[in-house]
């Protein structure tokens, strides 16, 4: 007999943690995580849950929105380092996302379509004074934005159940085998973020998003499990 979901249960809990984050103030908080371990889902969750339920608002951005360029990205390299060190523009995160809602002026979501890998018009959105931006992605913690964050919500699951879910949205075009030579590039890179900037033990929390209908979250109030 199947158990009933505790997911929302779960997230709601995490909602109400967030909601006490700089209480008077904008607050970024990063939902730091691997590819395919379900960041994205959870940023929209707690959005809509914030809506439902009340409280601060919430705003929502996706570091995707802040790709480098197609060429660019391959000009760093096609293996594990060039996908963690080239990928991203970390400067333009912070002048149209990080120093406006500190300032309290309109941030720019995103600049970069990285499907059509051809830059966007994003609207300007204004964040309320003590509005939530959540900033969903990978490679949150790195040194380029460790000083970013008022918190940090890490999800996480083993690559084998990562590589698979995350490969699901692109059939037949990555192996489901973490190790297979397809996702050397992606893993690896992800792999190589994890021993640098060990973002499990520096996170305010940590969602176990294996079992999607039964995540287990562990606080700031208490100890992480190892």
């Amino acid at each position: 007999m199947s158990t009933a979901s505790s997911r929302m249960p779960i997230l709601r809990q995490l909602l109400a943690e967030m909601q006490q984050i700089s209480p008077n103030e904008r607050a970024l908080i990063a939902i730091d995580g691997v590819d395919g371990v379900g960041k994205t889902h959870v940023s929209q969750e707690l959005a809509r849950l914030a809506v439902s339920l009340g409280g601060r608002p919430i705003a929502r951005v996706s570091i995707d929105g802040f790709h480098l360029p197609k060429a660019d990205r391959l000009k760093a390299g096609l293996g594990p380092q060039g996908f963690f060190r080239g990928s991203y523009r970390y400067d333009t995160f912070r002048e149209c996302v990080v120093e406006p809602v500190r300032a309290g002026d309109p941030m720019t979501p995103g600049v970069w379509d990285v499907a059509l890998d051809e830059p966007v018009a994003a609207s300007k959105v204004l964040v309320p004074s003590n509005g939530i931006v959540l900033v969903d992605g990978i490679f949150l913690q790195r040194s380029e934005l460790a000083d970013v964050w008022d918190a940090v919500v890490w999800v996480e699951a083993p690559f084998s159940i990562t590589v698979p879910r995350g490969n699901a949205r692109f059939p037949g075009r990555h192996d489901a085998d973490p190790d297979a030579p397809s996702n050397h590039r992606y893993v690896g890179g992800q792999r190589l973020y994890i021993a640098e900037a060990d973002p499990r033990e520096s996170a305010t929390w940590v969602l176990d998003n294996s079992d999607l209908e039964h995540p287990i979250l562990h606080g700031p109030l208490e100890d992480k499990p190892v």
